[in-house]
């Protein structure tokens, strides 16, 4: 038996919506008004009494794998639930899954999305185990809670009949994490773009923050090749693991900004055949994140310079009897952006907080909002309710307990941004 704790019945509440949806860019949103509209209501009602519900859709969509660039069974589960909530859902040629909800008035789209995808790679048991009033599974709560969110707003909305002026996609996106370098969210943002007025990506669980800035990556992997040989005949021709390690020395010695905040990982590192062979091949992966797009550059310079200068050396210690070769391949690059602090839909997201009595801050992160946020286009990220920990990892967990605030903040901030229509 799945635990999880209701808050009391939404009934009859005065919410305050921006009664038409975020105009054109740079003009300022219309007043909010207090409304008090009963299928509003309903829909918070329908959340309240329905946590049950969502958490055994997020069991169902957890317990389908969803590696990168391999969403595709899942991706057809999602269908199937959307189209249960009334909603006719397709999936496009990358593979996301699309569902629209017609605006009453033609004044635009605003975009919610879930991404697919998990970190795990194919053949991880992704089965969910209960253990007390936590469940656990890897990727249970990035992204299971989100799309779990995504779903439930789109029933919610389905069962108390409410209408938007602007109309609403709700999209389970493919390619957010690692090497998906976001391409997903980038295909959505390229088709809507020309009436995309906003976006609200739901991404993990989390209720104490609002994701307004976008946290620029880049992902490279360096690779150095040589003639290779045998440990013992061959000895003193250049390794190009030993080159590589040159290299990842001299680049840890870079200098790191503490503001703005600048970060670095070598994730993987591979090559060699067996331990009495000199490898031909060896490579490793860096990742390069930074609040500063400048300081992306820089260390991409720096990277290069390291790891020229490494493999140079690996070949002066062996008596240049031979040659080395790097390579440098992009894996992928995710551009930042900020959303503007008078922007309507943070305020949306700030009204929805306060209906609700929920705290949170502004944060930056990597998540499908940095797209949009780097054209331009108002953007945020939110969790979908409940608490966890362990993203990433095999001991990934989820709690669904006050999972219906985080559900209800997510609508709200979408009511708030798209509108209500009578």
């Amino acid at each position: 038996m799945i635990l999880c704790r209701s808050l009391p019945a939404a009934g009859a509440v005065l919410l305050a919506f921006a009664m038409t949806p975020l105009l054109t860019k740079g003009r300022t949103s219309p007043t909010s008004l207090l409304v008090n509209d009963a299928r509003v209501a309903k829909a918070l009602e329908w959340i309240d009494k329905n946590g049950s519900w969502i958490t055994q859709q997020q069991i169902k969509i957890t317990e389908v794998p969803a590696p990168e660039f391999q969403e595709g069974t899942r991706a057809q589960l999602v269908r199937k639930l959307l189209e249960s909530s009334g909603l006719k859902a397709r999936i496009d040629s990358i593979g996301n899954v699309v569902a629209e909800y017609p605006g009453s008035d033609g004044s635009g789209v605003v975009l919610l999305a879930a991404h697919l995808d998990t970190v795990f790679p194919g053949g991880t048991s992704v089965t969910v185990r209960q253990n007390g009033t936590r469940l656990m599974a890897p990727g249970i709560g990035d992204n299971g809670a989100g799309l779990a969110a995504l779903l439930a707003v789109a029933r919610a909305m389905h069962e108390s009949k409410l209408k938007t002026r602007s109309t609403i996609v709700f999209a389970a996106d493919v390619g957010e994490e690692g090497e998906g370098n976001l391409r997903g969210v980038r295909a959505l943002v390229e088709q809507y773009r020309a009436n995309l007025r906003a976006v609200i990506a739901v991404d993990g669980y989390s209720t104490d923050y609002i994701t307004t800035k976008a946290l620029a990556s880049r992902r490279m992997e360096i690779s150095v090749s040589g003639p290779g040989g045998h440990s013992w005949s061959d000895f003193g021709l250049p390794n190009p693991i030993t080159a590589l390690s040159r290299g990842i020395v001299r680049f840890s010695g870079v200098r790191i900004p503490s503001d703005p905040r600048t970060t670095f990982n070598f994730g993987v590192i591979a090559g060699g055949t067996s331990v009495n062979s000199i490898p031909q091949t060896a490579s490793v992966r860096l990742d390069l994140r930074s609040e500063d797009d400048g300081e992306i550059k820089r260390l991409d310079a720096a990277m290069h310079k390291a790891f020229d200068r490494g493999v140079d050396e690996e070949v002066e210690a062996n008596g240049r009897s031979s040659h080395l070769e790097v390579t440098y391949k992009t894996l992928g690059t995710r551009p930042g952006g900020a959303l503007p602090e008078d922007s309507p839909l943070l305020a949306a997201a700030r009204d929805a907080d306060k209906i609700l009595r929920n705290s949170s801050r502004l944060e930056i992160s990597s998540t499908d909002a940095n797209i949009p946020l780097s054209l331009g286009i108002p953007a945020i990220a939110l969790g979908g309710g409940g608490d966890g920990g362990g993203a990433h990892t095999l001991q990934e967990w989820y709690e669904p307990t006050r999972r219906e605030m985080g559900v209800k903040r997510v609508l709200l901030t979408l009511l708030g941004i798209a509108g209500v229509s009578p």
